[in-house]
């Protein structure tokens, strides 16, 4: 099984609070992407949150506090890959902003890495190569070599990442009017 890494710490400063909190229909953006990583056969499941309650209860998820949060992005990868347990093959990693991310588009993009595991596998949509993505145990000290609010992008621009097409990645929950889409 290949663990998942939900980022979610994000303060979600233009949103007015956490955006991991945040509801649609009926689950908070939280929950339903642990779900789906639950659903898709990760293990473990990973959640990276702030300094707030993650309404993670009934699910099989660990979620590891980011107090540096405000540090962007690349702390929050630094703090759940150090929660992966020791021998961790790949990571599975998510963000809790896109809505659209299911558990079948998580399992096509499993089965896309597991075709070629020292390849990094990513979804593309808007032109480019993003979250969800799959990455291998090689490219670990990278990862925890990232710094600011940097994800995993040019990471897996560089190493050619096998892309899964995502129609509707892009859309991601950033201010209040985002939800209205």
């Amino acid at each position: 099984m290949i663990p998942a890494l939900i980022l979610a710490a994000g303060a979600g400063r233009r949103m007015g609070g956490p955006k991991a909190l945040l509801v649609i229909e009926g689950e908070s953006l939280l929950r339903r992407a642990a779900r789906a990583a639950l659903a898709a056969g990760c293990g473990p499941v990973v959640a990276v949150v702030g300094a707030w309650d993650p309404g993670l209860q009934g699910l099989a998820v660990h979620a590891v506090p980011n107090p540096d949060a405000a540090e962007g992005m690349a702390s929050s990868i630094r703090v759940g890959m150090a929660a992966l347990p020791a021998g961790t093959e790949a990571v599975l990693i998510l963000a809790v902003d896109q809505p659209a991310v299911d558990a079948d588009l998580l399992r096509r993009l499993l089965a896309l890495a597991a075709a070629d595991p020292s390849r990094p596998a990513a979804c593309a949509y808007a032109g480019t190569l993003g979250v969800p993505a799959v990455l291998p145990r090689r490219l670990f000290p990278e990862l925890m070599g990232l710094q600011g609010d940097r994800g995993a992008k040019g990471i897996l621009l560089r190493e050619g990442a096998a892309s899964l097409p995502f129609p509707g990645g892009e859309a991601d929950l950033d201010t209040p009017g985002d939800l209205g889409r």
